[in-house]
């Protein structure tokens, strides 16, 4: 893990250790990202934490993820369920949000590293 810019917002709903986190409903608060379709703004760091409690949050850099599926070494990661890191693949016009690349293979509960690179893709 080499993390660039982290920065401490305050939890938005519990977050999870690894998790892929969205803008909050007010300004300085994040939430946990559970959809393509949500805005991935960075990676949670390495402690769970709860409602209204401070939160690391990785927004450039190489960070862990935690993977709610089989991703291939090189993939575009999305959010999954639970803010887990999936292997994106949208449908011919369908936009997914993504958090970055994935620097290894790997199943569900797998731990892996990401090159964050925040944006969308098309299918």
């Amino acid at each position: 893990m080499n993390p660039g810019l982290t920065k401490t917002y305050v939890a938005s709903g519990a977050v999870t250790a690894r998790a892929l986190v969205k803008a909050g409903a007010t300004d300085g608060t994040m939430a946990v990202a559970t959809a393509s379709t949500d805005a991935i703004l960075g990676v949670a760091e390495r402690l769970d934490v709860t409602d209204g409690e401070r939160l690391d949050v990785i927004h450039t850099g190489i960070a862990e993820v935690s993977l709610g599926g089989t991703v291939t070494y090189g993939a575009w990661l999305t959010a999954g369920a639970n803010g887990t890191a999936v292997a994106a693949a949208p449908a011919a016009g369908v936009n997914a949000q993504i958090v970055g690349r994935a620097l290894s293979a790997g199943v569900s509960g797998d731990i892996i590293d990401v090159l964050i690179i925040l944006g969308q893709i098309q299918g």
